[in-house]
């Protein structure tokens, strides 16, 4: 996991621990305060919203007790691609410019450009250099791909 990936799991945590356990604990004792809880939908809608906040707090806290957390600058810059870098690629046949930062698994959201270390793309950079040339099986077919630039940041 990025050290960027583990700062937005503890303000999540915070958040959840903090301001929504809160929330969702008024919302039962209004629930409650209707009265027969059997037929009482907004106090089913609460408790599963709390079993759901709890199972989500439990998850984050697991993920960062087993976490190794890298901060890539902290690393030394270099052109090999490596976990956490952000590598801009030109396609070979396109010419077409695309970036992508390289992740953990749970911070991939390729929307903001962060790719899975596991994805196919990701898989095929990890070890090359600068200048290399990648190519990715894609649904469509094989794409290749130069490296153009690493950036350790």
């Amino acid at each position: 996991m990025t050290a960027e990936g583990a700062d937005a799991l503890r303000v999540e945590l915070a958040h959840r621990k903090g301001e929504l356990r809160q929330r969702i604990t008024q919302d039962i004792a209004e629930a409650r305060a209707h009265g027969d809880l059997k037929e009482n939908a907004e106090y089913h809608a609460a408790r599963e919203q709390q079993s759901f906040n709890e199972g989500r707090i439990q998850d984050i806290e697991g993920k960062l007790a087993n976490a190794q957390i890298i901060d890539i600058s902290k690393i030394t810059p270099g052109e090999r691609v490596i976990f956490g870098v952000t590598v801009a690629l030109i396609g070979t046949e396109t010419g077409r410019e695309v970036r992508y930062k390289i992740v953990g698994e749970d911070e991939a959201d390729i929307k903001i450009g962060k790719i899975s270390v596991m994805s196919p793309i990701a898989r095929a950079l990890v070890g090359k250099s600068v200048g290399d040339i990648i190519t990715v099986s894609a649904p469509g077919g094989d794409i290749e791909y130069e490296i153009d630039q690493v950036e350790y940041r």
